[in-house]
């Protein structure tokens, strides 16, 4: 017999699922728009800067590895959609402690950029209006507080329109530029390809700078598949997601820095910190459209807004898986009558709030280290990520679930690999980012000693998604 919760309203016997509504429309969208965030509009110049245009090269490189990485994790979330994803996959890989380490890893790491995207968004309406920064930086905590709440297909919608408003931001960059670059603008006179005469300025080592920088670029796309444990049809859907953004982010971001080499001088870039210094805002003022300032002020504002949302929603459901493999009580998974797991939301929230102190009040020092492992958490999934494909592959094989397959296995797998090994080596050359290297390995072997712990003393502990992932 069922009983009634008082607590959501719904039946015990569905109070922990999640919902299945989102949409293969959402998910592409989402990868998108958490890809093409503030970092695009503001910090594009500092890869130029450091390489010239060939850091169109570095693009190239690291582009070529995330579509790989994301074509692994592809595979992956299409034979076992997890809410848990890359910690989930781990766990099946190489065991507990692994999934443990990664997936507490990735949550850090998300809230943190949390209180930073809030904080920044607050900072830069709070001067439209003429106010304190927090005022109405609340205020969307609140909003994005409901729509978390209110159900997966609400946040699916809003992330859709935020992304879809960055995205054609994009195109119309793209167009313009274009036009910019072959003389269709009256008042304008295009270089043409001048600005590429002295295509390495700064050689070899200016291109390994500038690959560090951009990098992590292509970073966020991972929430894809965060989501495809509540999409309608989770093979299918994360096999078109994947598909779709990995190579429409790559003509967008390519597509933008390659204008933006041709079109400005690359000694004149480097990390914009206002909407004015944005090198996409100086392009588009090239062509005299009005407004463009406080066109671009909104449309970064929407880049850190979105990524805001679309963080509550990955904590969120970490959290969920996590409370489901038995990392944090099982209190934190259940779902209210909208099957969202909203204890972990409000976790997520609390979090966020701690995280804005930190950056408000905190330690200069301290927050700069936190920062630091950004970078790094994100090296450490892709590897984890690679590896674990590699293992489980012939296990899909078998049971004939690989919907998406990684192209050239096991050789390109293990190329990506070497590839990521090589980018860590570059790291730890670097005085800039070898703290990111050094702040990740030593969270990760804390964390991995905590999860070796667990994992010993709850050997009889099977969650429902490692279950099914094991059949």
């Amino acid at each position: 017999m069922k009983t009634r919760d008082s607590d959501t309203g719904s039946s015990e016997g569905a109070s922990n699922q999640l919902g299945h509504s989102l949409e293969t429309r959402h998910l592409t969208m989402m990868g998108l728009g958490s890809a093409i965030g503030a970092g695009l509009f503001l910090g594009t110049g500092v890869g130029i800067q450091a390489a010239g245009p060939a850091v169109l090269l570095s693009y190239v490189v690291a582009g070529i590895v995330v579509i790989a990485v994301m074509q692994m994790l592809g595979e992956l979330a299409a034979a076992r959609p997890a809410s848990g994803t890359f910690a989930t996959y781990g766990q099946m890989a190489f065991g507990r402690w692994n999934g443990f380490a990664l997936g507490w890893l990735y949550w850090f790491m998300l809230i943190m950029v949390m209180g930073a995207e809030i904080t920044g968004a607050g900072a830069i309406m709070g001067s439209w209006f003429g106010v304190e920064g927090w005022i109405p930086g609340l205020i969307c905590v609140v909003l994005f507080t409901i729509v978390n709440l209110a159900g997966v297909r609400g946040f699916g919608e809003f992330e859709y329109w935020f992304a879809f408003i960055k995205v054609a931001v994009i195109v119309v960059f793209l167009f313009v530029g274009a036009g910019l670059l072959f003389n269709l603008f009256p008042n304008y006179e295009s270089p043409g390809l001048s600005n590429f005469a002295d295509f390495a300025p700064n050689g070899v080592s200016g291109m390994a700078v500038g690959l560090l920088a951009v990098a992590f670029a292509f970073g966020g796309i991972e929430i894809v598949t965060i989501a495809a444990a509540e999409s309608k049809d989770p093979a299918s859907s994360i096999a078109a997601a994947v598909r779709a953004v990995i190579w429409r982010i790559s003509i967008f971001y390519l597509g933008s820095v390659f204008l933006i080499s041709a079109l400005l001088p690359f000694e004149t870039l480097g990390e914009a910190e206002s909407a004015e210094e944005s090198p996409f805002t100086r392009i588009l003022a090239l062509a005299q459209i009005p407004g463009i300032v406080e066109i671009m002020e909104g449309v970064i504002v929407l880049a850190l807004l979105s990524a805001f949302n679309a963080q509550i929603y990955a904590t969120s459901r970490l959290m969920y898986s996590f409370s489901q493999e038995g990392n944090v009580p099982r209190w934190f998974g259940k779902t209210n009558a909208q099957k969202v797991p909203f204890r972990a939301v409000w976790c997520s929230l609390f979090f966020a709030f701690v995280s804005v102190a930190l950056q408000v009040w905190g330690p200069k020092d301290l927050i700069n280290i936190l920062f630091n492992a950004v970078g790094g958490t994100l090296l450490v999934i892709w590897m984890v990520i690679v590896l674990a494909q590699i293992k489980l592959r012939p296990t899909f094989e078998q049971d004939g679930t690989l919907t998406v397959r990684m192209w050239g296995y096991p050789v390109l797998p293990w190329l990506t690999f070497l590839a990521l090994v090589a980018l860590t080596v570059l790291m730890l050359f670097d005085e800039g980012a070898r703290m990111q290297v050094l702040t990740v390995t030593i969270a990760f072997a804390v964390l991995s000693v905590i999860g070796f712990v667990l994992q010993n003393t709850q050997k009889g502990h099977s969650s429902p998604e490692s279950t099914t992932a094991e059949r």
